[in-house]
């Protein structure tokens, strides 16, 4: 009596390798989050005159990066926010040499240098210029009604809005993380066995 042929072999079906957000690297560092579970980063618990001036670094890079049908209206609303805006700006300018120079000492200038630095670094991180486009469009429309006496208490509002579309970036590139630890844990060594030729798929 003939044997019964062998079953087949096992096919294991390996969905794709989690990838990340936006096109992003997958090596990226996020801002750490504090024991409340909020995330830390340059525009966290900063002065008045400091989420204005992080709120004119923003709108900045968007003007300088944003193009197409949404660049025009940003860098026009830019140039008028400068214009409209220029006491109220070279106050919060004079208030952060100030405080700065209060935390630092000789090494203010320094300090304030290296900080803004990062803000714009921040804002600048490619994967998310383009949802920073659409905040600045938000953002200059918001603008048309906010007089120079009221821009310092718009500023935390507007500064909240040009950040959430890197804060929703941030959770999205966490979310990626996990998933691509979860998927090393149950594929990575089949993937590994199938590459050295064993039968899986």
């Amino acid at each position: 009596m003939a044997e019964a042929p062998p079953p087949p072999p096992v096919v294991v079906v390996i969905p794709p390798r989690p990838s990340p957000p936006l096109g992003a690297a997958p090596n990226m560092t996020l801002p750490a989050k504090a024991a409340d579970g909020s995330r830390r980063t340059v525009n966290t618990a900063v002065t008045p005159a400091q989420a204005l001036w992080n709120l004119r670094s923003a709108y900045n890079v968007a003007a300088l990066n944003c193009t197409g049908e949404q660049g025009a209206p940003i860098l026009g609303g830019y140039t008028e926010f400068q214009k409209k805006y220029a006491k109220s700006l070279a106050a919060a300018n004079k208030t952060l040499d100030k405080e700065f120079k209060t935390r630092f000492g000789a090494k203010a200038i320094r300090e304030r240098e290296a900080y803004q630095t990062q803000v714009y670094n921040f804002f600048a991180l490619p994967p998310v210029v383009p949802s920073l486009c659409q905040a600045a469009l938000d953002i200059a429309n918001a603008l048309q009604d906010v007089s120079a006496a009221q821009l310092e208490q718009f500023a935390p509002t507007g500064l909240a809005n040009a950040e959430a579309p890197f804060r929703a970036f941030f959770d999205s590139y966490e979310q990626y993380q996990a998933d691509l630890l979860a998927w090393e844990a149950q594929y990575g060594a089949t993937r590994a066995e199938a590459a050295n030729g064993d039968s899986l798929s």
